[in-house]
């Protein structure tokens, strides 16, 4: 008698849509990359590729300006920083990535990103301290996850304002708290703010343009 039937309908452990799987290991890569580098090369990067505000006020338009608001979204700060991160990625990036699809769900996650770095410029437009991370584009995410939420059975819409009003809350915390592991290292709690209100709301958009969703 054989068993294949019984070994088709298996599904594999980590069910992990390819976009989400994609950025998932382009950011581990990162981070292992300059792990071996030399600390005056991983400086060097920092300087390059993190997010400054005070290179747009002050008008120095190099080309690492045209590329920061995206690069810098792959840059963590330490191990606990890119644990976080990408948990929460797997978290909220597989169910956006299931919903709008791999494309759409990559166009929320870096334009989120850089709404957040945009946010963050307009609260601290002076401010020379590099901002670093995913935490941007993945509160638009999450806020992509919320509008997912927001109706109930049969398309009853249910209430997230206990919800929402907890999120800031606890990000405005953070903020103040500043980052495990990374002594003196504050949270850009206002980009995390940024991020996540562009994603609340164009989540609606994008998920008008995708195709039906199958179950």
């Amino acid at each position: 008698m054989s068993d294949q039937p019984a070994r088709s309908a298996r599904q594999p452990i980590f069910n992990i849509p390819p976009i989400t799987g994609a950025l998932l290991i382009a950011n581990i890569a990162v981070h292992g990359f300059r792990t071996v580098l030399p600390d005056e090369a991983d400086d060097r990067i920092i300087r390059l590729f993190a997010f400054f505000p005070a290179r747009y006020t002050a008008g120095r338009w190099g080309w690492p300006a045209f590329i920061d608001p995206i690069s810098y979204q792959f840059l963590h700060a330490n191990l606990t920083h890119l644990f976080v991160n990408m948990l929460a990625l797997l978290a909220f990036g597989s169910g956006v990535e299931r919903r709008l699809g791999g494309w759409r769900m990559l166009a929320l996650t870096i334009s989120s990103g850089v709404a957040a770095a945009g946010a963050h410029w307009a609260a601290y437009p002076a401010s020379a301290l590099p901002v670093i991370g995913a935490s941007g584009a993945i509160s638009g995410l999450f806020g992509g996850v919320l509008r997912m939420l927001s109706r109930g059975a049969g398309g009853r819409r249910t209430g997230l304002w206990p919800l929402l009003a907890l999120w800031i809350i606890v990000t405005v915390i953070a903020g103040q708290t500043g980052m495990p592991g990374e002594a003196g290292a504050q949270i850009a709690w206002v980009a995390h703010l940024g991020g996540f209100a562009f994603g609340l709301a164009v989540f609606g958009l994008l998920d008008r343009a995708a195709p039906p969703h199958s179950s």
